[in-house]
C-alpha cells in the first residue's frame, strides 16, 4: 500500500505484511525530487515525476538530516517559519513525501543524488553485506573500503545537470567534500565547503544567482545528531530545530528572482524506550541469532543474512519472535512489495546486499546488538523503518 498525501498514514498495529506502507517511488519519494527539478530546467533524459512542482530557472534543495514531517508538526513553537510552510503561505506550498526504505542517511542521500531508488543505486541500508567479500560494509562510514564507482556506477543528477549547462553546486561541511558517499551520490559541478549554517545559507543564495539556470544543494546534519544522542523531544533537539528554522528563513530571504527553494530531509526519527521489551538484544537472544551469519542494517531496519540453507527457518523464527512489532519479509517478498523500489525490480549487483530476511519496525522497538554494536545500541533516537515518523519527510516550497 503506497502512502498518499490525501490519506491518513495507517496505524502500524493494524497492518499485516502486505499492508506495510511502502514508499511512493516514481511519484512522491526523495528519488523523484531532483529529476523533477532538472526536467523543468531542460536537462535531457529526465521527466517530472512530481508534476505539481512548477519549473523554475533556479532550484535550491536544503536537506536537513533527521527533520521528519511529523517532528515539524509536533513542534510549531520551535519552528514557526517551517510550520508556516506546511500549508500554503509565503508564496509556497508544503506537503510530505516519502524517504524510501530504509529511511536512513546513506540510502536517502544516494536516492536524492542519483534520482534512483535503493534497488537501483545499491545503497539499501546503513550496513549491508558485500557479496564479493562476505563482510558487512558500512555505507555511511564507507568501511571497510570498497571501490566507490563499481558499488554505485550511475551518474548523479548533479553531474548530468552540470553537463547540460546548469550552474551546479553543493554547499556543505568541508568534511564531506572527499567522502566516497559524496563522490557516488552528491558530486557534480562545484563543491563549496563552509563550516557554519549561516555561511552555507549565504553562499547557497550567492551561487543560485550565478547562472540563468542553477541547481544548488545544501545540507545540515546537527539536528540528526541531537536526536540520536538525546531523543526527538529533548531540549538539545528542540534547540537545533529552532536554529534550523532560522537558517531556512535566512536563506529564503536572500533568494534571487526566478528561484524555487525546497526544504526536505533524509528521514524522521523515533525515540526507542530503554527497556527490554522495546530494545530486543540480538546478541543475547538465541532464537533470533540461530542460523544467522551476519546481522546488518540498523536497529529499526535490519538486514538478516542467513547461514546457507537456513533462510526459511530464520524467516519463520523472526516472524514468530517479533510478532506484530516488526514487518518481517524475505528478500523476494520485500522486493515484490516495493520496499526498495519499483515492485519486482532490482539491479543484479544489488540483490546480494539485501538481507535474506528484512525486518522493519512497526512499533517503537529496535533490534539492538549490545556487544557488536555498542554505540548504535545506546542511541536514544533511531530511524530506518516505514512508520510515518521515520518515512515522511517535508517538501516545503518557497518561490520568488
Amino acid at each position: 500500500m503506497a502512502y498518499s498525501a490525501a490519506q491518513e498514514w495507517p496505524e502500524p498495529e493494524l497492518l499485516d505484511l502486505a499492508g506495510a506502507p511502502v514508499p511512493e517511488y516514481g511519484t512522491g519519494s526523495l528519488a523523484d525530487l531532483l529529476p523533477t527539478l532538472v526536467a523543468g530546467q531542460g536537462v535531457p533524459g529526465f521527466t517530472a515525476a512530481i508534476p505539481e512542482l512548477t519549473p523554475a530557472d533556479r532550484n535550491c534543495v536544503f536537506l536537513v538530516d533527521g527533520m521528519g514531517w511529523e517532528q515539524i508538526k509536533a513542534h510549531p513553537d520551535e519552528a514557526p517559519y517551517l510550520t508556516s510552510l506546511l500549508g500554503s503561505s509565503r508564496g509556497g506550498t508544503g506537503r510530505p513525501i516519502t524517504a524510501g526504505f530504509p529511511a536512513t542517511t546513506a540510502t536517502s542521500l544516494a536516492s536524492v543524488g542519483t534520482g534512483l531508488p535503493p534497488a537501483r543505486h545499491g545503497l539499501p541500508g546503513y550496513a549491508v553485506r558485500n557479496p564479493a567479500t562476505g563482510e558487512l560494509m558500512n555505507q555511511l562510514r564507507w568501511y571497510p573500503w570498497t571501490a566507490p564507482k563499481p558499488w554505485q556506477p550511475y551518474p548523479t543528477v548533479f553531474q548530468q545537470a552540470d553537463k547540460a549547462g546548469v550552474a551546479t553546486a553543493q554547499v556543505s561541511s568541508p568534511a564531506f567534500q572527499t567522502t566516497p558517499l559524496t563522490k557516488i551520490a552528491l558530486s557534480g559541478g562545484t563543491f563549496l565547503g563552509r563550516m557554519t549554517g549561516e555561511e552555507r545559507m549565504d553562499l547557497a543564495a550567492e551561487r543560485l544567482a550565478a547562472g540563468d539556470r542553477s541547481l544548488v544543494y545544501t545540507y545540515y546534519s546537527e539536528l540528526d545528531g541531537a536526536g540520536h544522542r538525546h531523543g526527538v523531544d529533548s531540549d538539545a533537539w528542540r534547540g537545533q530545530l529552532m536554529y534550523v528554522d532560522r537558517l531556512v528563513q535566512r536563506l529564503a530571504e536572500q533568494l534571487p528572482p526566478r528561484t524555487a527553494l525546497y526544504v526536505t530531509a533524509d528521514h524522521g526519527m523515533v525515540d526507542v524506550p530503554f527497556d527490554e521489551d522495546s530494545r530486543i538484544d540480538f546478541d543475547e537472544d538465541w532464537e533470533l541469532s540461530a542460523g544467522v551469519a551476519l546481522l546488518g542494517g540498523e536497529g529499526r531496519a535490519r538486514h538478516v543474512y542467513a547461514v546457507p540453507g537456513a533462510q526459511a527457518d530464520v524467516l519463520t523464527v523472526w516472524r514468530e519472535v517479533l510478532g506484530d512489532r516488526f514487518w518481517v519479509a524475505s528478500r523476494e517478498e520485500a522486493l515484490e512489495l516495493g520496499w526498495f523500489g519499483v515492485p519486482g525490480e532490482c539491479d543484479e549487483r544489488v540483490l546480494g546486499r539485501i538481507g535474506d530476511v528484512v525486518a522493519a519496525a512497526q512499533s517503537d522497538a529496535a533490534i539492538t546488538a549490545s556487544r557488536n554494536e555498542p554505540n548504535e545500541s545506546a542511541l536514544a533516537g533511531m530511524h530506518g523503518s516505514m512508520t510515518a515518523a521515520e518515512q515522511l519527510v517535508p517538501l516545503l516550497e518557497i518561490r520568488t
